[in-house]
């Protein structure tokens, strides 16, 4: 029985995501930060997709397992 990669891969972008949406939430305020971004919170909105994206990971690797040979 092996490791689907889709576990530690949706682990990583699951732990990353969530601490860029914490970091970008707690720097919200801050609109000389995000001034060379046009004033968009990147990290709160690339975290959010990251979190997204791992979160699915680690639903589709429980939907549907490894096939065993």
């Amino acid at each position: 029985m092996g490791l689907d990669i889709k576990v530690p891969i949706g682990l990583m972008f699951t732990i990353m995501g969530l601490l860029l949406t914490i970091f970008g939430l707690a720097t919200a305020g801050n609109a000389e930060m995000y001034e060379r971004s046009l004033g968009i919170n990147i990290n709160l909105w690339t975290g959010l997709a990251m979190l997204l994206i791992g979160i699915v990971m680690l639903a589709t690797s429980k939907l549907k397992p490894a096939k065993e040979e």
